[in-house]
Formats: structure tokens, sequence, C-alpha cells
């Protein structure tokens, strides 16, 4: 039995007697008008209604008397209990919580000033590709040679502060037996990991439209690329532009934001890419529409998912026309628009925006970069480039090891380009460019 004090029993008595009083009263006072009609003052009773607000009133004092009471035989012990639960502050880290000093250590050195990413994550078909078309066989011994060549070009790491792999890069050696992992970090360049495991066609979505495969399985693969060294990842999948269905960008939304999380679990700094295609007719306008829409769905899906915003990389496409648009526009234009649209989406809390190049020339990838750094933004807006970095050097190669030396200087040169440009100190009209880095690099539903 709970022990009332003396103050929860007062309170609780005179409640239950107005109680009572209020509802009798009505009755009562209409037979005192009966019995004493000769009086010579008229006497006027309550009304009902009065009778039942001072009831309410009265029922409300017995409940508050009652919580009290039974307030105050709460052991103290439960008491503390209930107090430090409801005090306690929500841990949005928990998922991640082992990882947490490390994670945020990744990102600070990944957006540290002037620093951007190296994006050579091609599959083994498509670096195939890109070797054969300097009239290189795709071997994985080639392959091997041809990220050698990258990963170990000198002073690389104080421009590009990661390097993000493909799984077979990631377990690779050097020709001479050195892990590729290691080589990176020995040229300061952090290891980084593509997870995704491809597009393939969206069932219920419109013709031509995709999903990003590779959720099945990622909490274990991440796990295991963290062992390997691997300290942040990639996922990427497309929204276009005209004619998307509500579905694609549903579903690009809750793939990167479970990856996100999952990636954080692991240990893994996750760079979010929903690529907005640059393949279509669409106008600059469109593209900002679509481009707020499909981020707005994405930042709701990550808080769905508990993904903590400060452990995180955004991989956005710039704002611009579309390719077959016959369009085209300055890098301020480009810059102008493209922030806009980030700031309207994009929380602050996020520490740095990545921009891939989608198949602009090396030129104007770092032009628009330059453009968007010529005044504080609220994150560290950087580069994530792979054509974009390496199509000079790759000429320069054509798998020929005497021209290692010379590829070298030339991807070290792009890099230091795109270094001045997340300053916005790029200065075209002083630099050495290639004639190669004009050359346009677009294609049609390009796959990594």
């Amino acid at each position: 039995m709970p022990v009332y004090s003396k103050m929860n029993r007062v309170i609780l008595g005179a409640g239950a007697c107005a109680a009572g009083h209020a509802f009798v009263s009505p009755f009562m006072h209409s037979s005192l008008q009966v019995q004493q009609a000769s009086d010579p003052v008229e006497y006027k009773p309550p009304s009902s209604a009065s009778g039942i607000s001072i009831a309410a009133t009265s029922v409300g004092m017995v409940a508050l008397a009652t919580r009290l009471a039974f307030r105050g035989a709460r052991p103290r012990s439960s008491q503390k209990a209930q107090m430090q639960a409801e005090t306690q502050a929500f841990d949005g880290w928990s998922h991640c919580r082992q990882h947490k000093t490390e994670l945020l250590e990744t990102v600070k050195a990944l957006t540290m000033p002037g620093k951007g990413i190296l994006a050579m994550d091609e599959s083994s078909g498509t670096c195939g590709l890109r070797l054969q078309s300097v009239g290189v066989e795709n071997t994985e011994e080639n392959r091997q040679k041809w990220r050698q060549t990258l990963l170990g070009t000198k002073d690389l790491g104080k421009h590009c502060g990661g390097a993000i792999l493909f799984t077979e890069t990631l377990y690779q050696k050097t020709t001479d037996g050195k892990l590729m992992v290691d080589l990176a970090k020995e040229n300061g360049i952090i290891p980084g990991i593509k997870v995704d495991t491809g597009l393939v066609a969206l069932v219920g979505g419109k013709e031509g439209e995709n999903w990003c495969r590779g959720l099945d399985d990622l909490k274990e693969r991440t796990t295991d690329f963290y062992v390997t060294g691997a300290r942040f990842a990639k996922w990427r999948t497309t929204v276009r532009v005209k004619d998307h269905s509500a579905l694609a960008v549903s579903e690009a939304a809750h793939g990167l934001a479970q990856y996100a999380s999952i990636c954080q679990s692991s240990g893994l700094v996750p760079i979010i890419e929903p690529e907005i295609l640059l393949d279509g007719e669409h106008s600059i306008d469109e593209c900002a529409e679509t481009f707020e829409e499909v981020w707005s769905a994405v930042f709701k899906a990550c808080a769905d998912f508990g993904v903590q915003l400060e452990a995180v990389l955004l991989k956005p496409s710039m704002v611009t026309h579309g390719a077959q648009s016959g369009q085209s526009v300055d890098p301020t234009t480009v810059a102008s628009y493209t922030l806009r649209a980030l700031n309207r989406v994009v929380p602050p809390a996020v520490p740095g925006i990545m921009f891939l190049s989608g198949g602009q020339s090396e030129i104007e990838a770092t032009l628009n970069l330059n453009a968007m750094n010529q005044k504080p933004n609220p994150w560290h807006i950087s580069f994530s480039y792979a054509r974009a970095l390496q199509n000079t050097t790759l000429k320069t190669y054509a798998g020929k090891d005497e021209n290692i030396v010379a590829a070298q200087a030339k991807l070290l040169a792009r890099a230091m380009a795109n270094s001045k440009a997340q300053l916005g100190k790029y200065d075209p009209a002083t630099a050495d460019e290639d004639a190669t880095a004009a050359e346009g690099m677009y294609v049609k539903g390009y796959t990594y």
C-alpha cells in the first residue's frame, strides 16, 4: 500500500468532499426552495451545468492528489533511474560508437585545404576499355602496372588525400610485391573502396531507369575491407533529369542511406553519390530542380537510418545543361546554380562535398571547381575526379615503362591544378595545360 503524505491526504479529502457536494447540491437546493417558499428572500439554486463544472474541477483535484501520492510513494531508486533515463541525451553514434574518433579523423584528413580525392575505382572491364583506348591489352598485369603508376606518383598525397580503389586493387600487390594499400599509405593517400556491385534495371520504374545492388552482404564486406586497410567507401547510383519516376528517387535515397549507415558501423566514411546524369536535352534549370529533389530525399533517408552527417562525404554532379541540349554556360553560372542547390538541401554538418567530373574535360572540371571556391562555403568544396585526372596521364603512359615518369608528372600537374581550384586560386592564364586537357570525355550511359 502506498504511504500518503499529510498534504496528499488533505488534498484528496477536500477533493472528494467537493466532488460529492457538487453532484448533490442541485437537488438539495431544489428541495430547500420548496420548503422555504414563504421566505421573503428568493433563493436561486446553481444550475446543473455549474454543478458539473464544480464536479469536474473536483475530480481533477482528486486525480492530482492521487498522482502526487503515488509519485511520493515510488522508491527513490526508481525515481533516480527514471530521471536519468529522461535526461540522457540521444546518442546518434550508437551504431558506430567504437569507430567515432577514427571516422572523424579520416574525414578531417580528406578535407584538408587544397585536398581532393583520386577516383580510380573503375571495374576490371572499364579499366580495360581505358587501356585498350591507348593500345594496351586488358590483362590483370597491365591493370596492375597502370594502378601502380597512379598510386606511386610522388607527392600525390599533398593534393589527393584519398584514392577510391576497385576491389581487385585493394587486395592487389605491386610488381615488386608490396600491397597497393601500403603503397598508397606511404604516399600520404588514404585507401578507399567502391562497395556497390553495379546498376541493374529498376523493376517498377520507367524504361531505362536503374537501381544499385550490393546491400545484401555489405556488412560482411565492409568489415573485411576495413581490416584490409580501407578507411572510406563509395556507392554510386543514378537518376536522370527528365521523365524520372518517384520510385527511382526513393530507391536511390534508400540504398544510399542504408549503405552509409552500414559503412559507418564498420569504420568506413561513406561517400554518398547519387549522380544526376548529364545524359539528355534538359536545361540547367531542370537539372537544378532534379538535383534538389533527389538530395532532399537522400538526406531524409539518412535521418531515418541514423547516419551521422559529420562522418560522411558527398559526391554530387554539378548542375549543368544536358549533354544533348546544345547549350553551354560559363563556370560562373555553373557555380551559381550548383551552390544555390547545395545551400537549399545540404546541411552544414556535412564536412565535405567532392564533385564528380561527369564527362567534363579536365580543364572544364577544374574551372568549374575554381568558380565554386571564390567565396567561403559551409563545406569543403573539392574534387573526386576519375577521367578528369587520368585522361592526359593515360595517353602519356600508353602502357610503356619508359613513359611512367612522364605520365606521373602529368598526373601530379593535374592534381595540383585542382588543388589550386579547391582553394579558389587556379588561373588558366598561367597554367601550362596540354591540348588533351581540353578534350571532352562525355560517354552516354557511362558505367564504372
